[in-house]
């Protein structure tokens, strides 16, 4: 596990950056990781349960999808803050998915289904979400 801090008060962004080896056990650090990010830079508690859900979410599906659960493999996660808006980056060392086929989980027919509630409950909980590198980057943005 690395955990490296990077301050830049020069644009007032303050970025922190921390690596997990794919592991759901390291999700307690990120969760932990979350927290000290909500201290430092002085964001609100009340962002704080959907922050928290839907990076640890991203971070799940890293290591379980992304990842394939391959404790070798790497997830980065990167915190930017700056004017009032947090956001996160969850990269992966995997292929990626096809993040525009997902089955919408709210459909009556796809209620027993599991594909896409993660996907589902990080665009619902953040302001905006994003895709890249073939879905093995995902963004989130929150505004507080």
């Amino acid at each position: 596990m690395n955990n490296s801090t990077e301050l830049d008060m020069t644009n007032s962004l303050e970025k922190k950056e921390i690596t997990i080896n794919s592991s759901v056990e390291n999700l307690a650090y990120v969760e932990k990781e979350i927290e000290s990010i909500f201290d430092e830079y002085g964001i609100t508690f009340d962002l704080f349960g959907n922050v928290l859900i839907a990076v640890t979410e991203a971070v799940n599906n890293a290591i379980q999808y992304g990842n394939r659960n391959d404790v070798t493999k790497q997830v980065l996660v990167i915190f930017n803050t700056s004017n009032g808006n947090l956001k996160v980056a969850i990269s992966d060392q995997g292929s990626g998915f096809d993040y525009e086929s997902l089955p919408d989980p709210t459909d009556p027919e796809n209620l027993e289904k599991l594909e896409g509630r993660g996907i589902f409950l990080m665009k619902s909980l953040s302001d905006k979400l994003s895709f890249h590198n073939s879905g093995s980057k995902v963004e989130m943005s929150f505004n507080y």
